[in-house]
């Protein structure tokens, strides 16, 4: 189940980092709420995941899920540049997220 939490707070996390950007800088009311509902709940979900995965294990693959999919999210939606250099980096998180889950599942 702590695997599923994080896949949930990984997303809740992405939703959340966008609404804060149409919340510009916070000044705009509704986005503003829905970002600190979202990214509280997004610490939730780490946080019960944290109940049977080691903590730096949930956290590196909470962090590396919200970096990846804000990343190919603001390449999506936002307009920000997708060079080469930017989609490999983002490959090489998803890489490390993945072998954290594997070493995770050999380990136990």
């Amino acid at each position: 189940m702590g695997w599923i939490f994080l896949l949930i707070g990984g997303a809740l996390e992405c939703f959340g980092a966008l609404a804060m950007k149409k919340s510009e800088g916070f000044s705009q009311l509704w986005p503003s709420l829905l970002a600190i509902l979202l990214l509280g709940t997004s610490l939730l979900m780490v946080s019960l995941a944290m109940r049977t995965i080691p903590m730096g294990t949930a956290y590196a693959v909470w962090a590396g899920i919200g970096i990846a999919s804000i990343a190919i999210s603001g390449i999506l939606f936002l307009n920000e540049p997708a060079s080469l250099l930017r989609l490999g980096a983002i490959l090489c998180i998803v890489v490390g997220v993945v072998g954290l889950k594997l070493v995770e599942a050999i380990e136990t």
